[in-house]
C-alpha cells in the first residue's frame, strides 16, 4: 500500500484482525476470510503469514527510465531469492529501476516477492526486454554500459560510478554472453582473496550499488 499498488484481494485465515487488512478493504479491495486449513495449502511456504494478497503488477515501460542517474540490467538472473535481493539492494541503494531482460526469472514469481521484501512495489521494474536491445536503448540514453565479471575487469572502485550507469549482472553460472561483450563500455570486478571465486549475483550487486551510492555521497561532500 505504501508503494501506491493496486490491491485487489485480501485473504485471511477466520479469527485473524489485521489493521493493514481492514485498511486494504478500505481501500476498496475484496476482504476475503478463510476456513480453518485453507491457507495452509493454497500458499506455497510451510508456515505462511495469515495474509495473502492479489496485487496488480507495477512493471513499467523501458522508456519510463529514460533519465535514471543509474539502472540496475539482469540478464539470464535465474535463481528467485538472487532477483529478490538485487531489487531490495536496488532499492537501497538509490536506483532508479532494475531491467529483468528476456531469460530472468519471472519478477513476480512467488519467491522472488518474498525475497524483495516489499522492494518491488518501491522501485521501477522492467519485465522482459532483449538484451541487445536494452544495451543499445542504454548506450543511446548517453550511459556507461559496465558489465560484471568475476576476474578481468578493472576493480570496481578504480571505476567512476557516479556518472549515468547501467550496472550489467548476468547469469549465476555463466556471467554474461560474449555476444553481448561489444556493446559494453567497460567491464568491472570485485577482487577477491582466498579460494573463493565468485560471490553469488545478489551479494556482487550489494557491493557495486552501494559503491556507486558512497562515491556519490563522496562527490557531494567535496
Amino acid at each position: 500500500m505504501r508503494g501506491g499498488a493496486e490491491i485487489l484481494d485480501v485473504f485471511v485465515p477466520s479469527g485473524v484482525e489485521d489493521g493493514v487488512v481492514l485498511r486494504a478493504a478500505a481501500g476498496g479491495a475484496r476482504h476475503h476470510v478463510l476456513a480453518a486449513g485453507v491457507l495452509e495449502r493454497v500458499a506455497d511456504t510451510v508456515t505462511p503469514q495469515p495474509v495473502v494478497a492479489i496485487v496488480r503488477r507495477t512493471d513499467v515501460d523501458l522508456d519510463a527510465l529514460h533519465g535514471a542517474q543509474f539502472l540496475v540490467v539482469c540478464v539470464d538472473v535465474r535463481d528467485p531469492g538472487n532477483l529478490g535481493t538485487v531489487l531490495r539492494v536496488a532499492e537501497g541503494s538509490g536506483a532508479g529501476g532494475v531491467i529483468c531482460c528476456e531469460g530472468s526469472v519471472d519478477a513476480y514469481s512467488p519467491k522472488t516477492v518474498r525475497a524483495s521484501a516489499g522492494s518491488l512495489f518501491h522501485v521501477p521494474v522492467v519485465a522482459g526486454g532483449e538484451p541487445l536491445e536494452v544495451l543499445d536503448r542504454m548506450g543511446r540514453w548517453g550511459m556507461q554500459r559496465m558489465a560484471t565479471d568475476a576476474h578481468s575487469g578493472a576493480p570496481y572502485d578504480s571505476v567512476d560510478l557516479t556518472a549515468p550507469t547501467a550496472l550489467l549482472l548476468g547469469n549465476e553460472a555463466h556471467g554474461l554472453g560474449d555476444d553481448l561483450a561489444p556493446h559494453f563500455d567497460g567491464t568491472v570486478t570485485i577482487p577477491m582473496v582466498g579460494r573463493t571465486e565468485s560471490l553469488n549475483v545478489g551479494m556482487a550487486a550489494a557491493v557495486l550499488c552501494f559503491e556507486r551510492a558512497r562515491q556519490c555521497r563522496a562527490r557531494q561532500g567535496a
